[in-house]
């Protein structure tokens, strides 16, 4: 008996809330609303990002480096060759300066002068038991752009 007075008293108010507000009166033909103009981007005045040796941290990662060349587009003869796949075999004295005579992964020998161009770096110098590599580093994190390869004549087990 409770629980039907009690659904009653509920149905009688809801009645008398809805009789206090208006009907509503025919709809009224709006205007079409303008299109939202974007607001355009707020750069911050004054803001420069100094990273004393560090990345950007926002900076994307993504799509930066370098990028490899497909397998097919290899150069020919020592520009086709990175700093890791030659070995220095032997120096000659020539009138012009100093050659050195490279082995490569593919099993041929060049014969290099100072300033040629390998697949990612130059020769720098030749010396009687040396040869001084420039190589481009690759990696987009790090904080050197190149770094200096040394290849001796007789390279120790952990300098290969």
């Amino acid at each position: 008996m409770l629980r039907l007075a009690l659904g009653l008293g509920l149905l009688a108010l809801a009645h008398t809330a809805g009789a206090q507000t208006p009907a509503p009166a025919s709809p009224v033909p709006q205007a079409p609303a303008a299109p939202q103009a974007k607001p355009d981007v707020v750069t911050p005045r004054g803001f420069d990002y100094d990273p004393q040796g560090r990345r950007d941290p926002f900076v994307s990662l993504l799509g930066r480096g370098v990028t490899e060349r497909p397998a097919g587009t290899k150069a020919a003869g020592l520009g086709g060759l990175d700093t890791a796949d030659v070995a220095l075999t032997g120096t000659m004295r020539t009138p012009s300066g100093t050659v050195a005579m490279l082995q490569g992964s593919d099993g041929k020998t060049y014969v290099a002068h100072a300033g040629d161009r390998l697949r990612d770096g130059s020769i720098r110098l030749i010396t009687q038991n040396a040869l001084v590599i420039v190589q481009q580093v690759g990696d987009p994190l790090s904080n050197e752009k190149e770094r200096e390869v040394r290849k001796t004549i007789r390279q120790s087990d952990e300098a290969k």
